[in-house]
């Protein structure tokens, strides 16, 4: 397929904007709704969502040799939106946003944790960058840093864990079974934690419940395309066109506006993510990922 960047391009910003207007529909409903029940919802209609997959295939679909690996990917996924929605429902849309995004920065640090893969040194960089923008973020005082906040940047650390559990995974299984994996473990988790905040769920929010559900869907489909019409060193850095819009969103619903001190951390962590992006594009980092034998994977 020829190459077509502008097309690209326009599929990388509606993916940013997809997931930006879905995690706004996630802040808006959390007033009303406790987020475990929102996660839940979510997993629900991602499970129904594949569910005429499984069923034009049959069970016999589900065969895989690398179970630890699909509960490794699948639980860092599920913690990623769980710690990500109770960040939102906190803290600024933007902040939230933003310190999700800080994820290709801790890829590094999850490839050496879980695969013992020896990471360059270079590729250490942009992520000590990456994380003294965080500090102008929380700011931490005397009084200590808001919890939220480290919330969200726990969302980025189970973020890069997932980003290499589905690499890995996708050198020997197809990405509809990596999906269902993560759905249904995701689906598990949520199941009890949400029985235990239980409580009706208002009318209005059903809408949003059904958008942030599918979200997930329409922006992988958004994302394949993008990646399929233009090179990732340009796809990549529009990906952060999503905490633009998230401060928009931000400032025009709730009035959030960052200072200047939040503001130079925030162009540091996104520097220091298409830095990292741009050096491992560059790097034999992506090589050593879809080689290296699943090791740690295969042991939980």
């Amino acid at each position: 397929m020829k190459e077509n960047t502008p097309k690209g391009v326009a599929y990388a910003v509606a993916t940013a904007v997809i997931a930006s207007t879905a995690a706004a529909a996630t802040k808006l409903v959390a007033a009303d709704v406790p987020v475990p029940l929102i996660v839940l919802v979510q997993y629900s209609i991602c499970l129904v969502v594949m569910l005429p997959w499984l069923l034009r295939n049959g069970v016999c679909v589900l065969k895989t040799s690398r179970p630890a690996a699909h509960a490794m990917r699948g639980l860092t996924g599920w913690l990623c939106f769980y710690v990500y929605y109770l960040a939102l429902a906190h803290i600024p849309l933007v902040d939230a946003t933003l310190l999700r995004n800080t994820g290709p920065l801790f890829v590094p640090l999850a490839l050496w944790l879980w695969l013992k893969v020896v990471i360059p040194g270079k590729s250490w960089v942009p992520m000590i960058l990456g994380f003294f923008g965080v500090l102008l973020i929380l700011r931490p005082q005397f009084a200590g840093i808001n919890p939220w906040h480290v919330a969200g940047l726990m969302s980025g650390f189970f973020l890069a864990f997932s980003m290499v559990g589905t690499r890995t995974l996708s050198t020997t299984e197809p990405s509809s079974l990596i999906l269902f994996y993560y759905f249904a473990i995701s689906f598990v988790c949520s199941l009890p934690i949400a029985i235990a905040n239980w409580q009706p769920v208002p009318l209005w929010t059903l809408p949003y419940l059904v958008y942030v559900g599918l979200s997930i869907f329409i922006t992988m489909w958004l994302y394949t395309q993008a990646y399929t019409w233009a090179k990732a060193t340009v796809v990549a850095p529009v990906n952060y066109l999503g905490v633009v819009f998230a401060g928009l969103l931000g400032w025009l619903m709730w009035d959030h506006v960052p200072d200047t001190v939040a503001m130079l951390g925030m162009i540091l962590v996104v520097a220091a993510g298409l830095l990292s992006i741009y050096l491992n594009a560059s790097s034999n980092v992506n090589k050593t990922v879809r080689t290296q034998p699943e090791q740690s994977a295969s042991s939980g």
